[in-house]
């Protein structure tokens, strides 16, 4: 079981979902980068939207750094942030073997890959839980990028059949990508956010689960990001958003639609704007092309499965999708940071 994802920066995750506590430790990231945490605390907050919240919902500790930072202030060594487990259940649950199989999750394949010495009620890796080491990563990686003018927004831009509005993928902005970044449900058009709101709702009734569509954009990457084959910005972006539970899909600009046009529909003209850029006039291509940024706004959708519903928990048990517009974010800002430390100037 790997935990550790290592390219110019590497993000090392530890702790069990039911442990004492969970973190993380980044190695690599430049000195000298001021670190607010009251930032910190408001990205990882959105792990659970307003919308989602009721009586029994507990908030996060803050991460506790441990290493890495002084006087708010990264030292250039690894960057160590403890995180408490204050939302333990107790040991003697855990030992439920009618739980072992469960449909639609990976108790059995874990079973099976580690020979039943797996705990029944562990989900180490595969927890919830631990979207909060990445979202704090995440949230570390998007200040030192936002000081360079590089900001990455999600949305939720499906829940079961109901859309939100798409961002604009040619003229998207810093003001676009940051505008459902801290609303009570993360959509452009708040209707249909209450529409897919009543949607979970009724299948919280019915005792279903639903899955969901999450829309991600960075804006601002300098053309020439990334390297090709096997170490391209797509390639590191896919491996931390695979990362991420219950995600089953990944599709960058129009990603799958691209099946159905021709060379001519797809392909994206270049030419120069107005203020001497090179830019294209469509982008099909989602930013990216041949594992190098081209320099038009980073756009990708990641499908989210239905995950399993055992009828005890809230809304935000019935659909995750809300819940994981964060670490969606979380993953494309480590993946970028992790690929602009060797790009000209950026230090």
């Amino acid at each position: 079981m790997s935990s550790i994802w290592n390219n110019r920066i590497s993000i090392s995750f530890f702790g069990e979902s039911e442990g004492p506590a969970i973190g993380v430790t980044i190695d690599g990231l430049p000195a000298g980068e001021y670190i607010d945490p009251d930032e910190i605390r408001r990205y990882m907050d959105r792990r659970t939207p307003n919308s989602y919240k009721d009586e029994n919902t507990r908030r996060t500790p803050l991460p506790r750094i441990m290493s890495g930072v002084t006087g708010d202030r990264t030292t250039g060594g690894p960057l160590c942030a403890f995180i408490q487990n204050i939302d333990r259940r107790p040991r003697e649950e855990r030992n439920d073997v009618s739980k072992l199989v469960r449909a639609g999750n990976a108790d059995y394949t874990g079973a099976v890959r580690y020979r039943g010495y797996n705990d029944v009620m562990d989900r180490s890796s595969r927890a919830e839980k631990l979207t909060a080491p990445l979202c704090f990563a995440g949230a570390v990686c998007a200040q030192i990028l936002e000081r360079r003018g590089i900001f990455t927004g999600a949305h939720i831009a499906q829940i079961h059949n109901i859309k939100d509005n798409p961002y604009d993928k040619v003229k998207l902005d810093r003001d676009a990508v940051i505008s459902t970044r801290y609303k009570d449900f993360p959509v452009i058009n708040d209707r249909k956010g209450w529409l897919m709101l009543e949607d979970i709702a009724k299948a919280k009734e019915a005792g279903e689960s639903l899955g969901g569509i999450i829309e991600c954009a960075a804006v601002n990457v300098p053309a020439g990001v990334g390297s090709p084959i096997f170490d391209g910005l797509e390639n590191n972006i896919a491996q931390l958003i695979f990362g991420i539970p219950s995600v089953k899909g990944l599709e960058f600009g129009a990603g799958f639609s691209t099946a159905n046009m021709v060379g001519s529909q797809s392909s994206d003209d270049f030419y120069v704007d107005e203020r001497g850029h090179v830019v294209t006039r469509t982008n099909n291509h989602g930013g990216i092309l041949g594992g190098i940024s081209s320099g038009m706004p980073i756009t990708l959708n990641v499908a989210f499965k239905p995950v399993q519903n055992e009828g005890s928990g809230g809304l935000g048990d019935t659909c995750i999708v809300p819940k994981a517009v964060p670490c969606v974010e979380a993953a494309v800002n480590i993946a970028l940071l992790s690929n602009m430390l060797d790009y000209p100037s950026f230090c």
